[in-house]
């Protein structure tokens, strides 16, 4: 019985709030990437011959340019082709809605903490089933994460999807942000969609749209 750390948001009992660190790209996404790799290399097991490698393209735009980075191993290399043709999110927006795709939705896990308001509000409007699951998720991980409780190591305090440290039925998802009500302002198109950190609400492997955000204090754990 295992899984990853996931940035849970906690409420410790003398009423601060705190943030698990993050660990799901890392294993929910780069390590079965890099395993995947290596077996379409020819190389599932032992060291990549040097010289032997994977292009992987990675779709950052133009407004998110510091989050271009490298895969971090010799045999797989990352390139950014739409920063190599210099597009913003607008440009990608209008290239996809000239070609019937006026609306492309966003990769990210249904119970992820990192979404915005709005992204929780669709979420229960529109996919009903995504967010009974959801629900049911938050309620199942008032202690931890599945591996702290396996380890012996629950939560001194409760952990939430949502950043108010409330059950998310009871959140107040229904609340517009400021930045929300900005972007009400303008053109569908022109707009770069970020949330109410001002991060973008994407999510791939390299550029998890956590990264970047105010780390809160670790929570307190009951030890094994």
């Amino acid at each position: 019985m295992s899984g990853a750390v996931m940035p849970l948001y906690v409420r410790n009992p003398d009423g601060t709030t705190g943030m698990i660190r993050r660990q799901c790209t890392k294993e929910y996404k780069l390590t079965p990437i890099k395993k995947q790799v290596r077996a379409l290399l020819g190389h599932p097991a032992g060291r990549v011959p040097k010289g032997v490698f994977a292009e992987q393209w990675v779709g950052i735009s133009r407004d998110e340019f510091d989050r271009a980075k490298d895969s971090g191993i010799q045999y797989a290399i990352n390139r950014h082709p739409l920063l190599e043709m210099d597009w913003s999110r607008a440009d990608c927006l209008r290239f996809l809605a000239r070609r019937g795709w006026a609306s492309t939705p966003k990769s990210a896990c249904i119970g992820c903490p990192f979404h915005t308001n709005a992204m929780w509000r669709t979420m229960r409007d529109e996919r009903p089933r995504e967010w009974a699951d959801a629900v049911a998720f938050d309620r199942a991980i008032r202690q931890g994460g599945v591996r702290g409780i396996h380890l012996g190591r629950p939560l001194l305090g409760q952990a939430f999807l949502h950043r108010s440290c409330l059950p998310l039925d009871q959140a107040p998802i229904d609340k517009v942000t400021a930045h929300e009500w900005g972007q009400r302002q303008g053109s569908l198109l022109d707009l770069i969609d970020k949330d109410e950190e001002g991060e973008p609400s994407g999510c791939s492997p390299w550029t998890c749209h956590g990264d970047g955000r105010e780390i809160l204090p670790e929570p307190q754990v009951v030890a094994a």
